[in-house]
């Protein structure tokens, strides 16, 4: 038997750790969810994979799919793993002479200011490889120093013998004037044609050397790692019947076309994650609330990210694994919870949560590929939450006994507990974290939780969501019938989207607001142009501006929407009120600057239909089986009714406890709360009591 599903599909595929999911959107609203296991060693095969095995169960080939795909989008997280697993390219880096060490002095700025031992992470371009060439540009652009052609050419012979793979250029104040990087840029054109070149002035053309610096840096450090395999990709699925070229996640959530983001593969740092953005908007209408936050918690990672009246917070600046990157993104807080999370005990002999996880192999002990080690799997295992069996479509299984003994050894015994209160306690330390996460996007930026309804999102969220969501107080947990594809789905749910920023510098005063205006309009112009050439029309481009703002001698500006034309009043005000909720207080009458413009214009793709479910009867069915289940510390192990998913329609409500088992995920209702299914068929639980929500 086939899925019924109507052409032409959307089609998102999101490379995991253990999984690569795929979700296909048909025309009139039917969603598909697959998952194949991920390939590290050419991740190209895993997405092969996921197509080919969604193709069967719709009762197609991989050809005849492709050929109805009017968008396929990809997210991945090659980019990242180049980072974090420091496998990128020998890069190196020309900067103006006296400033190589720029990239390795930073900002001078730790983590944590008590610690002073823990070491940066190591530059990504080792000294020997970071070259100054004879040229000076001052703080206004003027050219004090002309470009000595000489210097660089002795900069290459040395990169040409220590056999540099990529280079990256960050001269002095190019974000003022970029004609040096680029005469630069041009002569290697000249000398050494082929080698892959990063100009700061193109990558992050912001006010800050070291951050220009890390930022080209990175982007040289992942090109020849990651450009190869999305052009090897996109000509394979060409060659396979799909029409327009592969569409690719950035970090601020767009897609864009495979061609536009080669050279600027830094763009795609977050891809994967960021992609939560496109299911976030697409559930908000279903929710009732514009203001939400998710929790995408995966095998290794728990990704939050805050919606605030129906906007998702941005950042123009990202920390990944202690590498500045100065590029807008979706704002999201990572922390290393999931369901490979590893507990242990420190040398104390206190429990552990992470952040060390399995990984996909050997994984969970559950999974019986080699793994001894007690997991936040194991843990659901032992307390019931989980069933023993087959999971996603027979990818993996889980065995009771391996997970049994993985607790008891390392855990249970040596604290002298049951396996059953050492399993409770790692879930209840990795669901503080989670919540600790969550109010680091909420609390820390000066948003109550309580006004917000919290999104279980990821294949191990919905197990977490309940217990998360009573500890911040939130109005209400909802759970996507997806929500183990959620970054996938959302993938299904992307515009296209270009970022430009310009540089400006200057005090925000009614004297600057004509020439913010022309500036603006400049810009917008370059990102319309850049739109069409991805086939956008002015109907579907929209254009949002927006403002660095900062007091005179701040270090952090505060990103201020522009709708309209400027005027320096209304910026002021918007300022100072986003500066007393971040920080508590601003200066009446203080001498405000404009650091730099951005505009952000969207290829807006044509809404797909809505699906809506069939209603239920009014009482859900019965549950297909009754087990026990440890619910929480107060309601301790139950006999708790299960209910398949696949029964439960719009209308059905569900008191808890209860457990509800997904195509993709599983998903608790704790006692004191209720489970209704919205009309779109997804899980909204709230507190059966008022006296339950406090």
């Amino acid at each position: 038997m086939t899925f019924p599903i109507r052409a032409p599909f959307r089609i998102g595929v999101d490379i995991g750790g253990t999984f690569t999911d795929l979700v296909v959107a048909g025309a009139a609203g039917e969603l598909f969810a697959h998952k194949a296991p991920t390939t590290p060693q050419d991740p190209t095969v895993g997405v092969l994979d996921a197509i080919a095995g969604a193709a069967r169960a719709l009762g197609r080939d991989s050809r005849a799919l492709l050929a109805d795909c009017e968008l396929l989008v990809h997210g991945s997280t090659i980019a990242t793993n180049t980072l974090l697993e420091r496998k990128g390219a020998r890069v190196g880096l020309i900067t103006t002479e006296g400033f190589r060490d720029s990239l390795e002095i930073r900002r001078g700025l730790r983590a944590d200011v008590w610690d002073h031992r823990a070491p940066f992470a190591p530059p990504l371009v080792p000294r020997r490889l970071r070259r100054g060439v004879v040229e000076r540009i001052d703080a206004g652009g003027q050219v004090l120093v002309s470009l000595d052609a000489g210097s660089v050419r002795a900069v290459l012979a040395v990169f040409r013998e220590e056999s540099v793979e990529a280079i990256a250029i960050c001269l002095l104040n190019s974000f003022r004037n970029p004609a040096h990087e680029w005469q630069v840029r041009d002569l290697i054109a000249q000398e050494w044609p082929g080698i892959a070149v990063s100009c700061s002035s193109d990558i992050a053309p912001v006010m800050g050397e070291y951050e220009r610096s890390s930022t080209v840096a990175a982007n040289a450090y992942v090109g020849p790692r990651t450009v190869p395999y999305l052009r090897a990709l996109d000509a394979r699925l060409q060659a396979l019947g799909l029409v327009r070229p592969l569409l690719i996640v950035q970090s601020n959530g767009g897609a864009l076309d495979v061609n536009e983001v080669g050279p600027q593969p830094v763009q795609m740092v977050l891809s994967g994650p960021a992609s939560g953005v496109g299911s976030i908007r697409h559930y908000g209408e279903d929710t009732g609330s514009r203001n939400l936050v998710a929790i995408e918690v995966g095998g290794t990672s728990c990704d939050v990210t805050l919606m605030r009246d129906g906007a998702v917070q941005m950042t123009d600046q990202l920390d990944v694994d202690g590498y500045c990157i100065a590029i807008p993104s979706v704002e999201i807080h990572t922390i290393g919870a999931g369901g490979g999370t590893l507990g242990h005990l420190d040398a104390a002999g206190l429990l552990q949560a992470g952040p060390q996880g399995a990984g996909a192999r050997p994984g969970p002990a559950a999974y019986g590929l080699g793994g001894t080690r007690p997991t936040v799997t194991d843990a659901q295992l032992v307390l019931g939450r989980l069933a023993p069996g087959p999971y996603a479509g027979g990818a993996i299984a889980l065995d009771l006994d391996r997970a049994w003994q993985a607790v008891d050894t390392h855990l249970a015994r040596p604290m002298g507990l049951s396996v059953e209160q050492a399993a409770a306690g790692l879930l209840r330390l990795v669901e503080q974290n989670i919540q600790h996460a969550v109010e680091r996007v909420s609390i820390e930026r000066g948003y109550d939780p309580r006004e917000f309804t919290l999104i279980a999102a990821g294949g191990a969220g919905p197990l977490h969501g309940a217990a998360v969501g009573r500890a911040l107080g939130c109005a209400a947990i909802y759970v996507p019938r997806l929500a183990g594809v959620f970054c996938a789905f959302g993938m299904c749910n992307t515009d296209v989207r270009i970022d430009r920023l310009l540089s400006w510098y200057r005090p925000l005063d009614d004297a600057q607001s004509s020439r913010l205006e022309q500036a603006f309009r400049e810009v917008e112009a370059q990102a319309v142009q850049a739109l069409g050439r991805q086939g956008f029309a002015a109907p579907a481009i929209v254009l949002e501006r927006s403002l660095a703002l900062r007091y005179t001698g701040q270090q952090w500006p505060v990103s201020i929407a522009c709708a309209g034309a400027p005027d320096a009043a209304g910026l002021r005000e918007a300022f100072e009120r986003d500066h007393q909720r971040l920080y508590g207080h601003f200066q009446p009458g203080g001498e405000i600057e404009v650091l730099s413009l951005k505009v952000a214009a969207s290829g807006r793709l044509a809404p797909r239909q809505r699906a809506v479910p069939a209603g239920g009867s009014a009482e859900p069915p019965a549950p297909k089986s009754i087990r026990p289940v440890w619910i929480s510390d107060a309601a301790g192990t139950l006999p708790t009714p299960v209910h398949d998913g696949a029964g439960l329609r719009p209308g059905h409500v569900v008191s808890g406890p209860a457990i509800i088992d997904e195509l993709t995920t599983t998903l608790l209702v704790e006692t004191g709360q209720r489970l209704c299914v919205t009309a779109a068929g997804n899980y909204l639980i709230v507190p059966s009591t008022p006296q339950a929500a406090a």
